[in-house]
């Protein structure tokens, strides 16, 4: 142990070996700064985007209480000013950050005027009067949020600084970046607004046929085997159960398989022996997700356009396989096929009203959820049956299936 005359001497000594550690660690901290940003441009560069990345994650749910309170933290650090509002088009704030709320009445009187104009509005000190001695506040800016044309809301800042011109254009162009998210947001509600209707317009062309026939059939066999009629009626009721559920734009292969496998039962008993059925799943792509009704209509095309008009019926296949990062699924029957020309013009979207136009929608939608080469590729010909394939990514990001309620336990 060090003499105790000695300890102011061994204190110096740690204290000058700390110097160097801290000055060895700060010293690589600005190398490693160096390397990752070469100059104080690309550091405020990167700043910048990555504010407005930050931002434009709760801009993307359209403009609310809770986008504008989430965004307009980033927002303010974006301009740098002392306080920033987003408001209705009313002039209502939705979200505040920062000081000066004093002069809330200021900004919502201006930012109600843009909204009315459209127009972007500068108030300097001269034109508020806030009664308060010293009050810092120097400029109001409010910039008009627009969506198609109208105007949706706005952006509104305090400063605690004269109105430069340089202030005034960058809250305009943070305005007209907030416009843009709102543009994609409300993008993103028509889409799941015209998914919506595309499986309303789904329904509506295949359950009317599906439904007096599954109907009739069953009625026929009240009298002659109650026991398969209540069978026949607990799928039928399970069947549309599914088809109309109000759950989510995706499902997952296994539940659509097994409401095809219900409707394939009721389509069985009617067609008796003229209907054969062939399944071949891997079991590795029942998770795989996919547009909510779109095997359904490819094998309802089959049964209906491919066999009710052979004499002697035929076989429906559904086969789905691994391929890869992709699920591969055909729908084939060997029934009459059709014109390629003829199918062609009825799967264009103008030709809604063409006897397939369940296989339009299906392409159109599969189309949306994972891009053009997902759509359905159809092989088919006049005597020659019907060929429909599909590839479905395994794992798709954004794309997930809704819970499903379980199934009410069936009476004995």
């Amino acid at each position: 142990m060090a003499p105790v005359a000695n300890l102011p001497r061994d204190l110096a000594l740690l204290a000058l070996l700390a110097a160097v550690a801290i000055a060895v660690v700060a010293g690589g901290y600005r190398a490693r700064t160096r390397r990752t940003f070469v100059s104080n441009v690309d550091r405020a560069t990167y700043t910048a985007l990555h504010t407005m990345a930050l931002a434009s994650s709760a801009l993307r749910d359209g403009l609310s209480a809770w986008s504008a309170a989430a965004a307009a933290p980033h927002l303010r650090a974006l301009l740098d000013t002392s306080a920033l509002a987003l408001t209705d088009d009313q002039g209502v704030a939705l979200g505040w950050d920062g000081d000066a709320n004093h002069h809330m009445e200021w900004l919502a009187t201006s930012a109600f005027e843009v909204a009315d104009s459209g127009r972007q509005q500068v108030l300097d000190q001269r034109e508020m009067n806030c009664g308060r001695d010293g009050c810092p506040v120097r400029a109001v800016i409010a910039c008009p949020l627009e969506v198609d044309g109208n105007v949706v809301g706005t952006l509104a800042v305090i400063s605690h600084h004269d109105p430069r011109p340089g202030l005034v254009r960058a809250t305009n162009e943070v305005a007209r970046y907030v416009s843009t998210q709102l543009v994609l947001a409300e993008l993103g509600e028509s889409r799941a607004r015209l998914a919506q209707a595309e499986v309303r317009a789904l329904r509506a062309q295949i359950s009317p046929h599906f439904v007096c026939n599954a109907l009739t059939t069953i009625s026929s066999f009240v009298r002659t085997d109650p026991e398969e009629a209540r069978e026949l009626l607990v799928e039928f009721a399970e069947y549309t159960r599914y088809s109309f559920r109000a759950a989510g734009e995706f499902t997952t292969l296994a539940e659509e398989l097994t409401n095809i496998e219900r409707y394939l039962i009721l389509e069985k008993a009617r067609f008796g022996d003229r209907l054969q059925v062939k399944l071949r799943i891997a079991p590795e792509v029942l998770p795989v997700v996919l547009p909510f009704l779109s095997l359904q209509p490819l094998v309802e095309n089959a049964v209906r356009h491919g066999l009710t008009s052979k004499a002697n019926g035929g076989t429906v296949s559904v086969i789905a396989r691994d391929s890869g990062v992709d699920c591969v699924i055909t729908v084939e029957d060997d029934g009459v096929g059709m014109d390629p020309a003829r199918l062609r013009d009825q799967m264009d979207g103008s030709h809604l009203s063409g006897a397939h136009v369940g296989l339009g929608n299906v392409h159109d939608r599969l189309r949306t959820a994972f891009g053009d080469e997902c759509g359905l590729v159809v092989e088919t010909g006049p005597g020659a049956g019907t060929k429909v394939s599909l590839r479905v990514p395994k794992f798709s990001r954004g794309v997930r299936a809704a819970p499903v309620a379980p199934t009410p336990a069936r009476a004995s």
